[in-house]
């Protein structure tokens, strides 16, 4: 009774996914349990990532909260991870126009150096023809 509890968590992701995507039969789950609780992996046909991710992350971020649902009911705690396909990267989004860039903090630089700013306020204000 115990081992059908613990895969309750994945028949609930397997049923959800494979009615979500385009290719069922490419959906594998790997389900491992260390001291974090129960990992759930999820691997889908590349053609599908996006029907799975939803958009900005919505559909996997409610499957993630049903999943943590129905590990509390089992006193687990029950995660949730997406492989991405080989050789996929994420698409870099496109720079606004003007934009000046943020400094991202590195261990190379000291951390009391700062970019200068592309324009003086000054500048930014008479752009602006107010």
């Amino acid at each position: 009774m115990e081992n059908d509890r613990q895969s309750h968590d994945v028949e609930f992701v397997e049923y959800v996914v494979k009615s979500i995507v385009d290719h069922p039969d490419d959906v594998k789950l790997d389900r491992t349990i260390d001291e974090m609780g129960v990992l759930i992996t999820l691997t889908v046909n590349p053609e599908d990532m996006g029907q799975i991710i939803g958009r900005q992350g919505a559909t996997a971020k409610s499957i993630r909260t049903l999943l943590r649902v129905i590990g509390a009911r089992n006193n687990a705690r029950v995660n949730l991870k997406i492989n991405e396909p080989e050789g996929s990267s994420r698409p870099a989004r496109p720079a606004m126009e003007g934009a000046v860039p943020v400094a991202t903090a590195s261990s190379e630089a000291p951390a009391t150096e700062t970019p200068a700013p592309a324009q003086s306020v000054e500048q930014a204000i008479d752009d602006l023809d107010l």
